[in-house]
């Protein structure tokens, strides 16, 4: 009797065991099947979309980077056989001259093989004005701001803070101009004027994408490259621009250039950033409002009013918001 209920119960918990098991292959069938269906439905718009002939949409938003996520959606954009013409939607202060380099390069590339036109939205200013220009036509609103062409580099001198605190750095280095400027010492009169000729350098660079791009002679290039911001307006004006009005311009410029004007226009969006990328973001603009003494629900605000600017590095062409326009005098 006993060694029959022994046997009763080892069954019972071989069943439970088995149960289980399929219980939980079953859920995750359920799963994978949830998965699939959910990529198949989210993904097959837009494959469908981007593999019969259409208007591609791309837009460059924001502060300027060397975006290699960007950059190869424009490659990818080129080589698409089904696209048949392209809006760059542009809505920038500017960024990074190296960023507006390598976007600019990827858009002639385009243009190279299909009709490339720029939409411009509230602010097209020096790195976004670069991208612009690589396109062969250019449409504004009235009221967008179009311009800032020039370049600058910023670096912070905190020695006089320093000081106050009671910290002395100490530098050990191989020549006097290694390392200059730095944040600890002020500037030395040849650390300026190597910055200088740096940053005259890749002005007339970017003097001369204008030149050629707008078919300007270089002295109208100049006239209009001192950092000056204009209205929309005021830049076809001065042949900064094309024309005044929205995507139904674009649209129409493109018809002009052979494009079916029934042809649906398609945004080729970005990927997702990662969670990863988007914790390290939300990282540095708490340890910025730490610094700056301030509590950290405030990272919002700041990120608002300072975007990805406070990490800028190196040369940079960007318009600030100040209203106080920038560039190589």
């Amino acid at each position: 009797m006993m060694a029959n209920t022994a046997d009763a119960i080892i069954d019972r918990r071989k069943l439970r065991r088995k149960v289980t098991f399929w219980r939980i292959v079953a859920l995750l069938v359920a799963a994978f099947a949830l998965i699939a269906i959910y990529l198949i439905t989210s993904g097959s718009e837009g494959y469908t979309s981007k593999s019969v002939p259409h208007i591609a949409k791309v837009r460059v938003e924001g502060t300027i980077l060397e975006d290699e996520e960007l950059l190869k959606r424009l490659k990818d954009i080129g080589e698409s056989d089904a696209v048949k013409g392209v809006i760059v939607s542009i809505d920038s202060p500017g960024g990074t001259t190296a960023g507006g380099e390598a976007i600019y390069e990827s858009v002639r590339k385009i243009a190279e093989k299909k009709p490339v036109v720029a939409q411009v939205g509230t602010l097209a200013a020096s790195a976004g004005y670069m991208i612009a220009v690589a396109t062969d036509h250019i449409v504004a609103r009235q009221s967008s701001i179009v311009g800032s062409i020039g370049v600058l580099f910023q670096y912070p001198d905190i020695s006089e803070l320093l000081t106050k605190v009671g910290v002395k750095v100490e530098t050990i280095k191989s020549s006097p101009l290694k390392a200059e400027p730095n944040f600890f010492n002020p500037a030395s009169d040849e650390a300026k004027a190597m910055i200088h000729r740096m940053i005259i350098d890749s002005y007339n660079w970017f003097v001369g994408l204008v030149e050629d791009r707008r078919k300007f002679n270089h002295e109208q290039a100049l006239a209009l490259a001192d950092g000056s911001v204009f209205t929309g307006r005021q830049a076809l004006s001065n042949k900064l621009i094309d024309a005044l009005g929205g995507e139904e311009k674009a649209l129409e410029w493109l018809e002009g250039k052979g494009v079916d004007p029934k042809l649906k226009v398609v945004e080729w969006k970005p990927v997702e950033k990662s969670t990863f990328g988007s914790l390290f973001s939300q990282s540095a603009m708490k340890m910025a409002a730490k610094l700056l003494g301030l509590p950290e629900t405030s990272t919002g605000v700041l990120h608002e009013i300072t975007g990805d600017r406070m990490f800028l590095d190196g040369l940079v062409s960007v318009w600030h918001v100040d209203g106080k326009p920038v560039g190589a005098q």
